[in-house]
Formats: structure tokens, sequence, C-alpha cells
């Protein structure tokens, strides 16, 4: 992403100050290159070109005269205005007295509280006078912050003419207010704070320190070319002079790299420094803008979102860095180092029991990209939004579109018999008491014993894992659908790829729940439903119902009710079967001994249905 796609389109500079200071001259001497023999009272706005400006950006220059304009019409000017340069004569100390008795509290009425419109202070006539005016200037610019500098010129002899307006242009696109006190002479807190998760991004190993090669990518990525050897050990020298603990191991410090920024804006070269900050996404407030973290994204009804090789290989990457003690695990303070750099942590404790852990309650490696799966999955956005804070943007990363991939229409998938989807959503439907909970946490391999020890408050209704349809490797991911005492599903309650009907072998009146719920809400659906008996590992007993589950299934042509327990080891094999009838849904409704009839004959069919049939067998068995 471009850093220019922050900066202003075009800037608009405002003149105001005491009659006869030299408004008008200015702006002419800078058309013409000459002093005017005439001076109008009020110069028409003039628009120079973006081609010949030093930022290129174009840029228009609007005059103020008393004479000719109101009050409420110099009030508008100066809220169209990007910036206002408040002219004063260096040989009159009225209009020296008026900068902070008149125009500085006027903008400041003008724009209000919650705004700051930057202001150049600029000394006209200065061939009229051998002495500097600075010493009664420096105390308005230390008292007023909006002052970003101010210039002594001559639209006479056209001394610092196109410097003024440079300077001025420069106040709106790189402003030093966000970035530096000048009362204090130090970077303000929210410029650090970005400098320093640039710094913590940009630092690839994770050791504290920018060595060669890390400053080197970093100066790419910001400025399109690495430095040369030499100017590398220039840099290094003059922080190693300046800054006592600025160099570590040859490398540079993040006090270090703060110095430079504070060395760039010092001696006039803020651009340095934003240019860097846009890179990274900072608008003029040191926000990351809109576009950076959400660029523009379209869903299609029918569609989902799953990341890409680019988005696993960052985040995995990312990993890597912040397992220092290379345990194949995330410790709590690996965690919340991994994410200082976005502005909240975005996982609280229902995450350790969304995805596996190891048995310190730790997210392993696999675990941690199956949560970034989820979310990527259920909120896209969000994944979009702290790919960005994490660092995904920049070098061959243009946005966070390389790492997110738009599934095909779902209809497509059921036309064509296949599908190249590689997360599937299943919902956990059943009355309470049925073992919801103990299933999605046996997905994650927890067993009875282990699912003791979990709090309650800190359970999810969504796990996500891995599971293997015919050596692939699928995310499955879980969702307890809590429907009280209705039986009525919400679209977003039948919004899955499969439906797992969940009872308890043990308590009778649950199966009469399920078997309502499919003729109500799944008999006539596109959704493949799989029956499950809970609590395998106790004696089932016969349900309140008319038809058992094995003759409710052969009935509707469901696949054959599954059996699960967490109790002693938990039973995966019907994760297996959710992923592939997920996998596969154009077989929802046939009878593994009585689903031959449906193979067609053409040529092209045959494969697909023979391998159908295949795999809906393994699903009964």
């Amino acid at each position: 992403m471009d850093a220019t796609l922050n900066m202003r389109r075009d800037v608009r500079i405002l003149l105001v100050g005491e009659a006869q200071v030299g408004k008008t001259s200015l702006i002419l001497s800078l058309v013409s290159e000459e002093f005017p023999d005439e001076v109008p009272p009020r110069a028409e706005e003039i628009t120079i070109p973006a081609d010949v400006t030093p930022e290129k950006v174009p840029t228009h220059i609007v005059d103020y005269s008393a004479q000719e304009q109101t009050t409420d019409q110099l009030k508008d000017e100066i809220l169209r205005a990007n910036v206002v340069c408040i002219v004063y004569a260096v040989d009159n100390e009225y209009s020296v007295q008026m900068i902070t008795q008149r125009w500085l509290p006027f903008i400041h009425e003008t724009v209000g509280e919650d705004l700051r419109m930057p202001v150049l202070l600029v000394g006209n006539k200065s061939d009229l006078q051998e002495e500097s005016s600075m010493e009664s200037i420096i105390p308005i610019m230390n008292q007023y912050p909006e002052v970003e500098t101010c210039v002594e010129c001559s639209a006479r002899n056209l001394k610092n003419i196109s410097e003024l307006f440079y300077y001025a242009q420069k106040a709106v696109l790189h402003p030093t207010a966000p970035l530096y006190c000048a009362e204090e002479k130090e970077l303000k807190v929210p410029c650090v704070k970005a400098l320093t998760r640039i710094f913590t991004i940009c630092d690839a190993d994770n050791d504290g320190l920018l060595k060669d090669r890390e400053l080197n990518e970093f100066q790419k990525r910001c400025f399109n070319a690495p430095l040369a050897p030499q100017a590398l050990e220039d840099v290094k020298a003059v922080v190693r002079k300046n800054c006592p603990d600025g160099i570590s191991d040859n490398g540079l410090t993040l006090p270090g790299f703060l110095f430079l920024h504070t060395l760039f804006i010092q001696r006039g070269r803020h651009e340095t420094t934003w240019t860097v900050l846009r890179k990274f996404g900072y608008d003029d407030n040191l926000q990351l803008t809109e576009e950076y973290l959400y660029p523009s994204f379209r869903i299609p009804v029918g569609c989902s979102t799953e990341l890409t090789h680019q988005g696993y290989s960052f985040l995995s990457a990312l990993f890597e860095k912040y397992d220092l003690d290379q345990d194949g695990a995330l410790s709590p303070d690996e965690l919340q180092n991994l994410f200082s750099v976005c502005p909240i942590m975005p996982w609280g404790p229902d995450v350790n029991n969304t995805v596996v852990t190891n048995e310190q309650g730790w997210i392993t490696l696999q675990g941690y990209l199956n949560q970034w799966t989820l979310t990527t999955y259920l909120d896209v956005p969000r994944t979009m939004e702290f790919l960005a804070y994490l660092g995904y943007i920049g070098g061959e990363h243009e946005s966070q579109l390389s790492a997110i991939t738009v599934t095909r229409e779902k209809r497509a998938d059921l036309a064509k018999k296949q599908t190249m989807r590689s997360v599937f959503q299943c919902n956990v439907i059943g009355p309470k008491g049925a073992g919801k909970t103990a299933f999605l946490q046996g997905h994650l391999g927890r067993n009875t014993e282990w699912q003791k020890r979990l709090k309650k408050e800190h359970l999810s209704r969504y796990t996500i894992n891995l599971t293997q349809v015919y050596g692939q490797d699928k995310y499955l991911l879980l969702h307890e659908i809590d429907v009280g005492i209705s039986d009525i599903l919400t679209p977003e309650d039948m919004d899955c790829d499969v439906a797992c009907l969940l009872y308890d072998v043990t308590d009778p009146r649950t199966f009469e729940y399920c078997a309502r719920m499919y003729k109500r809400h799944f008999i006539d659906s596109k959704v493949p439903c799989l029956l499950v008996g809970a609590k395998a590992d106790q004696a089932a007993v016969t349900q309140d119902h008319p038809i058992q589950p094995d003759e409710f299934c052969k009935k509707y042509k469901l696949p054959p009710p599954q059996v699960f327990t967490t109790k002693p080891t938990v039973n995966r094999d019907v994760y297996m079967k959710l992923a592939t009838l997920a996998n596969y849904p154009h077989l929802r409704n046939m009878q593994s001994k009585n689903s031959q009839f449906w193979l067609k004959a053409s040529v092209g069919a045959a494969v697909v249905a023979a391998l159908g049939i295949i795999l809906y067998k393994s699903i009964g068995r």
C-alpha cells in the first residue's frame, strides 16, 4: 500500500495578516518571479500544478483582504484552508503584536477546540531590516503548538519566497505537532507508540535489535531502496555518538530508532518520519486509516472466506517469531508479546477452549492457525484488521487481500458435486443436557477427565480443528446452537455445511427432540444431517419416540446414527464423517445400501458418481 494513499490530494494555503504587510506581493512575486510594480488589494486564487511542486501535490494559494472581504468570508476561508500563513512585516512591531492579539485567537475560535489548524508565521520585508525578528517570534512559537515554523522572506528581492510556500505545503503534508513537542524537545506519546509498533514489526527475529539485514528490509519497505553499507555505518555512528543505549551488538535498539526520528524532526526532515508512518498505515492523527485496516472487499451470498497460503505462511512465521522457547506453543507472555503491536488483545480465555492447546493450556501452532481460520470464516473484517496491525502489509503484500480467498458459491459446489473449500461449519443441535459441550470439546481431543478441569465461564460455543477427509486436511468448525425451550431455528442457525443432531442415548426423551427438529427444519433442506448418540460409554435406553433412531434414519434416507463418547477416550471417527458429509453434500439423502440407482450413464459423471458412493459407504459404516 503506497504511502501517498494517506496524503491529501491537494493543499490549500491561506495568507492572512494586517494591511500593508505584503500578503498580495508575496503571491504575485511567487507567480511572476519578480516584484510587482502595481499591487491590487487582493490577488486572485492561484493553483500551482502538482508537477511543479516539491511534494507533487496541487496547491491552491488564497489571499485575504479586509478591504474586500467580510469577517464571515474570512471564517469560511479559514475553514476551507489546510494551513494558514500569518504574514507580518519585520519592520512593523504592531503587525507582530497582532499575531497573538488577533490572528491566532481568531483562527482558534474559528476552527474550534477539537481541531488544529497548522500555522506558519511569515516575516515579510526582510530587505528593510538587517536584524532578524526571530527574538520576538520564538516565544510565540513556543506558546502556540499549532505554529509549525517561521520563515523570514522578502517579496521585493524574492528571498525565501518559494521556501515559504514549500514549508506551508510541508506543514500540511508532514505536520510537526502530532509528532513532536517543541517545549519538551521530545517525541509525543502517540508518535512513540506508532514508531514502537513499526520497530517491533521490523524486528523479524524478535531480539530487540534491528540488524543490518532488518534495517535494509525496513529501508526498502519505506523508501524502495536499501542503504549503502557505508551509509548504514554512518547512521549507526551518529546514534552511537548521541544515544548511549542506541546501539547494541552492532544493531539498532528501540531507543536508537526513536532517537533517529527525533533527530530527523529537529533537523526539519519531518517528511522522513511521515514517510515511514504512512507506509505503515498512519494518518495525520497517527491513527491507522480505514483503508489500511479494511480494504474494499465483497463476499457474494453463498460464499465463504478462508486464508490463503500467503496468509497461513505469514501467521506461521509470526508464531515462530514469538515462540521464544521453541516448545511449539505460546505461553501467556509470548501471546501477549505477539499482540503487543495491536491496540487490544483480541483473544480472551475462551480461545483456549476453542482450539487445541498443550497440557498447560497454551495454544499450539495448530490451535493458533485454527483460531485464525475460525476468525476468517466468521468475521473476515476482523482478520484483515489484525493482519494490518501485525504488519502483513508491505513488501510483496500490497494489502491483506492476498491473505484471503473467497470460495465458490455453495450452489455451484452442489451442481458440480465437488468443492474446493477447506473450512466447513457444523451446527450442533440438541436438547439441554444431551452433551453438546462435551461433543465440542471432544473435537479438540479432550476426554472426560480433561473436561472436568475446564472453567464453565471460559467455555466457547465454537471449536475448530483439522479433520481428515480421504487424505485431505479440512477444518471442521463446530458451533453449538442454543435453541432453549423453543423449536425455532433462525436463518443463522440453519446456515451451515452440515448439521449434527445430538441426543443422549441414556435419556429416552432426547431423541424425540432431534427427530422433531429434523422434520421441522431439515427435511426439505439442502443441509446434510447426521444423528449422533452421545454418552455411548453407558447403556443405551429405548427412546420415547414411535420410531427408534436406526429406523428413523432409514425412513428419511439419512446416514445411520453414530455413537459418541469422551470416556475414557474421544471417539473421533464421528468428526471425520461430519466433515465428509460437508465435503460431499450432494450425498445427503442416500442410504448406503440402496443408493446405486443414482449412478449416471454418462462417462463424464461416472467417475464422480462412483467416488461419491464409496465415500457415502464410509459414512454409513
